[in-house]
């Protein structure tokens, strides 16, 4: 395949929607500037094969609070998408394609089993993501750092970011041998630092809500399902940032285009997109 036909593959994202998400308009225009095609659909489109999944090449689970976060964050969005069309999302990951949870939608990837998917095994929970432990909702910016060594195909290029949290359940635990397992195979993909870039260790505000190992978001073992708590899709254009001002004029002191694009957000989506050109 030539290179300008890979550049040139149309790409469709399909985006949920319904029931309490609430990010599916950013999250689908983060894809569009990515390069992708992005639908919102509806969970009970998909239910009724009103949509089908194999239409498209990335799956995203979007952040909101899905039927009100009622039974646990993330609960009954796995358990109405497990038992409507839980062949198709098997026949999806098997396929090979991507797969996307953002806030909410890793909580309902871990609720399902998708991640992280020991073995094959896409149907075991052995993680969770719980109450912060300071007791309430965090909505801030927090540094992070990526693992070089992940097979994640989300983050490739990436080492260092910031992006915003909006979370009260977003604790990441799990039993010691299950986190030593993740890190002993580079399914950590992103932690919680310090500005410098050095583990927060556990110490807030640098770590928000007091997760195992400063974990932010795991991936499967192949690199290809991925979940993390903050929101890269609401860091789509630089002036997202709380910092922004300062940006701007340190940027025109220095003489340098005052347009820093794309934003790590949309880096982010843009792996997505450019790893299903080059293997389609």
């Amino acid at each position: 395949m030539t290179q300008s036909k890979i550049n040139t593959k149309r790409v469709n994202a399909l985006v949920l929607t319904g029931y309490g998400l609430n990010c599916d308009f950013e999250t689908a225009y983060a894809f569009e500037l990515a390069g992708a095609v992005a639908a919102r659909v509806h969970i009970n489109a998909l239910i009724s094969e009103e949509v089908s999944l194999a239409d498209y090449d990335i799956l995203v689970f979007d952040g909101g609070f899905s039927w009100g976060d009622d039974h646990g964050a993330g609960v009954l969005e796995a358990m109405r998408l497990k038992y409507n069309i839980g062949q198709a999302l098997d026949r999806f990951i098997k396929e090979g394609k991507l797969i996307l949870g953002i806030c909410n939608g890793f909580q309902a990837l871990v609720n399902l089993g998708f991640l992280p998917g020991f073995d094959g095994d896409y149907k075991t929970r052995q993680v969770a993501l719980t109450f912060n432990d300071c007791g309430n909702f965090r909505d801030d910016w927090v540094p992070l750092s990526a693992n070089s060594d992940s097979p994640c195909v989300f983050t490739k290029g990436i080492r260092q970011l910031e992006l915003p949290i909006r979370h009260g359940e977003g604790k990441f635990y799990a039993p010691p041998e299950v986190i030593r397992r993740l890190i002993d195979h580079d399914q950590v993909v992103l932690q919680y630092a310090t500005p410098a870039g050095d583990a927060a260790r556990g110490q807030p505000p640098y770590n928000p809500n007091g997760s195992a190992h400063d974990i932010a978001g795991i991936c499967d073992p192949t690199g290809r399902i991925f979940g993390l708590m903050p929101h890269p899709e609401a860091f789509n254009h630089w002036t997202n940032h709380p910092d922004w001002t300062r940006t701007k004029e340190l940027m025109k002191r220095k003489g340098q285009p005052i347009k820093p694009e794309p934003t790590v957000g949309i880096r982010l989506f843009r792996n997505a997109v450019d790893f299903i050109r080059q293997t389609a």
